[in-house]
């Protein structure tokens, strides 16, 4: 699979861009690539990306290791390998256990999932592959989490399923030629094996 976009060079950036760039290079532990490189061709839905990513990434409501179990979860549903690739090592520091994301990546529900992890396995889950979340299981989520948190979480998934979209249309690939974490399957197959 052959990546469809060269990637920007930061001195090619007009000027008027190079300060959006310059807030990537801040966070981003693929400089401007990734989904950066992409965004970068439409500046400025880039710099509205990034406010709204950075919101969702760095200032939620959400604690951080259910936040980056929620993107590993698109990753897969999506076969979004970089963004599986950027998103592994970040939900570890985290905390998410390494066998939940094992199970996780060979698109099996996980079992060994704490509580508040399994609430947001079903609840992204259900919103991802059914655009429904079911009253008792929204309720829960509630009572949980708060409704902030919720909201968070729900726009949270929504906006994974933008960036899973825009790495897949451009071929995103690993650094360095690295492996594909993610084995491709077909959706009927995900939705099959994460709703079970």
């Amino acid at each position: 699979m052959n990546e469809r976009l060269s990637q920007i060079s930061y001195d090619a950036l007009p000027a008027s861009v190079k300060p959006l760039a310059d807030d990537i290079l801040k966070i981003s532990s693929a400089a401007l690539g990734g989904p950066y490189n992409a965004l970068l061709r439409s500046p400025e839905m880039a710099r509205r990306c990034f406010d709204f990513l950075d919101y969702l990434r760095f200032r939620t409501s959400v604690n951080k290791r259910l936040n980056e179990f929620a993107i590993l979860i698109q990753a897969r549903i999506s076969n979004a390998q970089y963004e599986w690739w950027a998103h592994e090592t970040i939900a570890r520091k985290a905390g998410l256990s390494d066998a939940v994301m094992k199970d996780l990546q060979a698109c099996k529900r996980p079992s060994t999932m704490a509580d508040d992890e399994r609430l947001v396995y079903d609840y992204c889950v259900q919103l991802s592959l059914n655009h429904r979340v079911p009253d008792a299981l929204w309720q829960e989520a509630v009572n949980a989490m708060g409704e902030q948190a919720v909201i968070d979480l729900t726009v949270l998934s929504g906006t994974y399923v933008m960036v899973s979209m825009l790495l897949n249309a451009t071929q995103v690939g690993i650094p360095g030629g690295g492996e594909f974490p993610l084995e491709v399957l077909d959706p009927t197959d995900i939705r099959k094996r994460l709703l079970a």
